[in-house]
């Protein structure tokens, strides 16, 4: 066998893929583990994508997408931007690789939030670049002098989550308005990952493309808010001149998004999935009052479908194996963070599973 590039060393596997393949191998497990809707998509969707295949929409689109998606995303959530600043990506992890390419040579700094999503970290140093840490403990709050700290003459990019993976945070406007303002005096990009903004509980999500359109890619789609986890179509809106060169990079990568599922999320732009995010709001009350009642430190979250509660005892990775021993899987606080002290708890499930964990939990509370 040949010899292996350095970046298979220096990319670990992902912790939540091993939770996931071992729920696979475990009877009736309390699953919260995995950040993916417990409804499926939409039936009308479904049809929609049934039909596009039906009718031979099987071939490849343009590589910055097909003209339906396209021309929904610009009359809707992407209305005043032009052709040439949205690119379909395959989905949003898609959109974060073209992103990290068309951004940071190596030896390259960005700037991520702790705790972040895996593929932040995991990018950059596929890339050999320098992922460096704005930490948000204890609250998961943005602090600009603490970013600004960080930033070096090697700095390209910060990421902003909101709401945020693993944490659900939702930043005010204040805290994006900061980060914009080092954004414009150190001449930084910035990366909105907004997959989970249709999840913002407690009124509209301030958004990063608005206040500060001239340095961010934003980077949504369709996985989370449609349950199209596995249709793999995303967008990214930004600066003419990024969002072109992220789409020749995708021009020799992913090629384009699946054809018929590009037709099926054209419909999905104008779909109301309001009564889910009522459904998710009430989860998110069920989730944070049976930890608090159980005595647990932690913070309400503003959207997504996470909550990052502090380990009762012991580090978060010890105590995430003393619940799976109890049948309950959820995600050691140290796949998200260069810490190990907290866990997550995705809450994408049936309100019963939810009740069963927080028993299990309450439980394992008390050592």
């Amino acid at each position: 066998m040949a010899r292996f590039a350095q970046r298979v060393s220096t990319t670990e596997a992902s912790g939540i893929r091993r939770i996931f393949d071992l729920a696979a191998s475990l009877k009736n497990p309390v699953n919260l583990s995995i950040g993916q809707p417990d409804f499926d998509v939409p039936e009308p969707l479904k049809d929609q994508a049934i039909a596009a295949i039906r009718a031979g929409k099987n071939a490849y689109t343009q590589t910055q997408g097909g003209p339906e998606l396209r021309a929904r995303l610009l009359a809707g959530p992407l209305r005043g931007l032009g052709e040439r600043e949205v690119l379909v990506t395959s989905a949003v992890s898609g959109g974060l690789l073209l992103s990290y390419m068309a951004l940071l040579d190596p030896g390259d700094e960005i700037l991520l939030p702790d705790p972040y999503f895996v593929m932040y970290k995991q990018l950059a140093l596929m890339f050999d670049a320098k992922p460096l840490f704005y930490e948000c403990y204890p609250d998961w709050r943005l602090d600009a002098a603490r970013i600004e700290s960080l930033i070096t003459p090697r700095a390209k990019a910060i990421l902003i989550g909101s709401p945020a993976n693993p944490t659900g945070a939702v930043h005010s406007r204040e805290e994006l308005e900061g980060v914009a303002r080092l954004a414009k005096k150190h001449d930084l990009a910035i990366i909105a990952d907004e997959i989970y903004d249709y999840y913002s509980y407690d009124g509209p999500p301030a958004r990063m493309r608005d206040l500060c359109p001239e340095k961010t890619v934003a980077l949504g789609g369709f996985s989370k808010s449609h349950a199209m986890t596995g249709w793999r179509v995303g967008w990214a809106a930004g600066p003419e001149n990024l969002i072109q060169a992220m789409t020749k990079f995708q021009q020799f990568s992913f090629v384009c998004a699946p054809s018929p599922m590009q037709i099926a999320a054209a419909a999905a732009v104008d779909f109301d999935m309001a009564d889910s995010v009522r459904e998710y709001r009430a989860k998110r009350d069920l989730i944070h009052g049976g930890l608090v009642d159980a005595g647990y430190e932690t913070t309400k979250p503003g959207g997504a479908f996470y909550i990052f509660p502090k380990a009762p005892w012991g580090t978060g990775g010890e105590f995430v194996e003393e619940c799976l021993r109890n049948n309950l899987l959820v995600i050691p606080g140290n796949c998200f963070s260069e810490r190990d002290t907290h866990f997550r708890i995705a809450y994408a499930a049936k309100d019963e599973v939810i009740r069963q964990g927080l028993a299990i939990l309450k439980d394992l509370r008390k050592g």
